[in-house]
């Protein structure tokens, strides 16, 4: 329902702000929080112990800051990909966001910083070019070829587990995998992935049965902090960079009781809302109100936003068309050993070069569209653009931007 009257700024509940006023000057821990010690990693490094300067997940957000997976987050797309534009959100600015907004709530909830850190800037790491239409695009070819699907967030486990093997610790990964926040629930519990062995399994699963994504718990309230983030993040954002790029309106057309219809209201209510109902538990949640005002917010925002995603009423079916072509070709460059395609100078070089431990040799003994997959989804929105142009010169399909100064013409 609309409301007429200003939806206010939520404040604490002053019973929770002062059991937190107390617990604080008590020295308070929270016993659900992950402690550092308990790290868990594939392989006991001597490099990797964590030491006072040097914690255990400070260790996994400098690692994940150094790959050249994180590099690519600048020029990936968030929702709007077809327009020279500097202020709208991009991926790399995505993250940010996600994790600033979950070390408000995890710092308040007395949870592990460091670690929702880690996870809030490595979950997108295997996100494709142009967002979710780009991932729909690749899971698509993909599936038509194998029969298993893509998905970013197993995909981003991927790129820290197998491609850029840094000894990542498991409730990185799981945060990574499990952060999904499509799926919008008013109670996260956590889930029980406490060794490798589960993570390799629900990774496996969510590859070959699409229905496992929804069924994804992060291990951690760290991770639970992060997903429900994810969320906030985009939910008023996407809003904001939807009416600059003049694809709203100014005026909102959102319905709201409590949630509030701008971005400071959305992350502030939601914030506010979701420690006065998570405080001192064993799980994140937030109130039943707030939860269908959620609910209501998500649903508006793809029917006004998401359905135009990028401006896609006229470039979908051309980006679609590219990628198919793009995937085609890549394959059958590397079935048939063309080395001098991109496909082996500009990934399968430059990857092994990079990862430690992956040989060009092991590597192409690999599923090829595996290969293609894990190619297509590194590459930024220009990357893309400029592979397709140097593969296919005299083809006339193209990504047309709207420019800087479009509208002073």
């Amino acid at each position: 329902m609309n409301s007429t009257d200003p939806i206010p700024y939520l404040c604490l509940d002053p019973e929770v702000e002062a059991a937190m006023r107390l617990d604080r000057v008590n020295d308070w821990r929270n016993p659900h929080a992950f402690r550092d010690q308990d790290v868990v990693r594939r392989q006991e490094n001597p490099h990797d112990q964590a030491t006072l300067v040097r914690p255990a997940f400070v260790r996994d957000t400098e690692k994940i800051l150094n790959l050249p997976a994180y590099n690519r987050y600048a020029d990936k797309t968030q929702v709007f990909s077809f327009a020279e534009n500097d202020e709208i959100c991009r991926r790399g600015l995505h993250v940010q966001l996600v994790s600033r907004v979950a070390r408000t709530i995890g710092a308040a909830l007395g949870l592990n910083t460091d670690l929702i850190e880690a996870i809030a800037l490595s979950h997108d790491l295997g996100h494709t070019p142009f967002g979710h239409a780009g991932e729909r695009f690749l899971n698509k070819i993909y599936h038509r070829h194998t029969g298993r699907y893509f998905n970013h967030n197993v995909q981003s486990v991927r790129v820290m587990d197998t491609l850029y093997p840094r000894n990542i610790s498991l409730q990185v990964l799981d945060g990574a995998l499990c952060h999904n926040g499509e799926f919008a629930q008013q109670v996260l519990e956590r889930g029980n992935t406490t060794t490798f062995a589960q993570l390799d399994e629900t990774y496996q699963g969510c590859c070959e049965d699409q229905q496992v994504i929804s069924t994804l718990r992060p291990s951690t309230l760290e991770g639970c902090v992060v997903r429900i983030s994810d969320m906030i993040a985009y939910l008023g954002k996407d809003r904001s960079d939807a009416m600059a790029m003049k694809v709203l309106p100014s005026s909102e057309p959102f319905d709201s009781t409590v949630l509030g219809t701008t971005n400071s209201q959305i992350i502030n209510n939601l914030t506010v809302d979701i420690i006065n109902n998570s405080y001192r538990q064993d799980r994140i949640c937030m109130s039943r109100t707030m939860f269908e005002d959620v609910k209501v917010a998500k649903k508006q925002n793809y029917q006004v936003i998401y359905l135009k995603e990028g401006m896609v009423d006229n470039t979908s079916n051309v980006v679609e068309e590219m990628f198919t072509d793009l995937y085609e070709q890549l394959r059958q460059d590397l079935i048939q050993g063309r080395e001098s395609s991109p496909i082996f100078a500009h990934h399968v070089q430059r990857l092994c070069a990079n990862s430690r431990t992956l040989t060009p040799e092991g590597y192409l003994s690999q599923d090829p569209d595996q290969i293609v997959v894990d190619y297509v989804a590194s590459m930024t929105d220009s990357y893309f653009g400029a592979l397709y142009q140097h593969l296919f010169p005299q083809r006339t399909r193209s990504i047309s931007l709207r420019g800087y100064f479009d509208d002073l013409r």
